[in-house]
């Protein structure tokens, strides 16, 4: 029988983001007993919005010093966690803020890490553990006897834990010292407009057509932006992109002031996990359509009746000009 801590650091508003409370989700699944690890400057707030997941103990490090990012107090706290609650798997978020710090928690723990879990498996009487390889064309499954063993949940593949309460937190006292890394705040790049929401129902990739002349001969570069951050603001779905538009601001091309390399899908770029996905002025060819593999839906709008998309890519595809259908849409949307 495993023995599981869920550990888990709070946001800059004290509470969980949904990637950890889809971890925790992750966590209950493992059976065996459960310890909640909390990491934050206050952790209350966030023990109690989870209080009814199940969990034997709340145990947490807390203070000022571990509400900020940072590898040494991150690893120090973590590493006092999993020893307090004598586990033998940690389940965790893919946060940046953990892909930095549980690697050399592990290490200082005698244990193992694997990263970027997609699913785990019981049904052997042994744990065992997915996760996808080669941009996500192979898919292995893991195991290991050596404990503990850590282990960082991808989000968007476990459903999102719910269930508050009142817990009863447990201090566990670290001693961080005075640290050599002060955090002076963050700095994200200017893309003039928050595009990037992990998770929202809808994706919404722009491809190069968009930046090319178009039935008039002209290219309607104000027109695509408006169009796009229309759409965007209406529906709040995430931007993405293809290759070949995020490239063109090095190749001297026309780009659009929002879009970076950040919004970019597919084999080189991010395998974004929405309900659903509507792709704009792209072929639909696979180095960018492997990075819509998660997507649960996925509609297209391209002018070429034998892009890739119709070639099984997409659920449905419609053969029309992507500035007309969207302009159409942006209209019905604003009622």
């Amino acid at each position: 029988m495993e023995k599981v801590l869920f550990v888990a650091h709070t946001d800059e508003t004290g509470s969980l983001p949904k990637a950890a409370l889809e971890a925790l989700t992750a966590a209950k699944s493992i059976g065996g007993s459960l310890t909640v690890g909390l990491i934050g400057a206050e952790v209350q707030a966030a023990a109690d919005s989870i209080a009814a997941c199940g969990a034997d103990r709340f145990i947490a490090v807390t203070g000022e010093v571990f509400g900020e990012s940072r590898y040494s107090t991150d690893a120090a706290a973590v590493t006092a966690l999993v020893q307090q609650a004598d586990a033998t798997v940690v389940v965790a978020p893919t946060t940046a803020r953990f892909a930095r710090c549980l690697p050399g928690a592990a290490a200082r723990c005698g244990g193992r890490i694997d990263t970027h879990i997609t699913a785990l498996l019981t049904e052997k009487g042994a744990l065992e553990a997915q996760r996808w390889f080669y941009r996500q064309r192979m898919v292995a499954t893991l195991s290991r006897t050596q404990r503990p063993w850590f282990l960082t949940i991808d989000a968007g593949v476990f459903e999102a834990f719910s269930g508050a309460g009142s817990a009863s937190v447990e201090q566990v006292t670290v001693d961080a010292g005075t640290p050599r890394t002060t955090v002076v705040g963050i700095q994200t790049p200017d893309t003039g407009a928050q595009t990037i929401r992990p998770e929202a129902e809808l994706l919404f990739v722009a491809g190069a057509g968009w930046t090319k002349k178009q039935a008039d001969g002209q290219v309607h570069m104000q027109e695509a932006s408006d169009t796009i951050l229309d759409f965007l603001g209406a529906t709040k779905a995430s931007l993405g992109s293809t290759k070949s538009l995020v490239d063109q601001e090095g190749e001297g091309g026309a780009v659009l002031s929002f879009m970076s390399h950040l919004n970019q899908v597919g084999q080189t770029g991010s395998t974004p996990r929405h309900r659903k996905g509507l792709a704009t002025c792209c072929h639909g060819e696979e180095p960018h359509t492997v990075g819509w593999r998660f997507i649960g839906e996925r509609r297209a709008i391209s002018l070429d009746p034998n892009c890739g998309w119709a070639q099984g890519k997409a659920d449905v595809l419609y053969v029309a000009d992507a500035f007309e259908v969207m302009s159409k849409v942006n209209a019905l949307l604003k009622g």
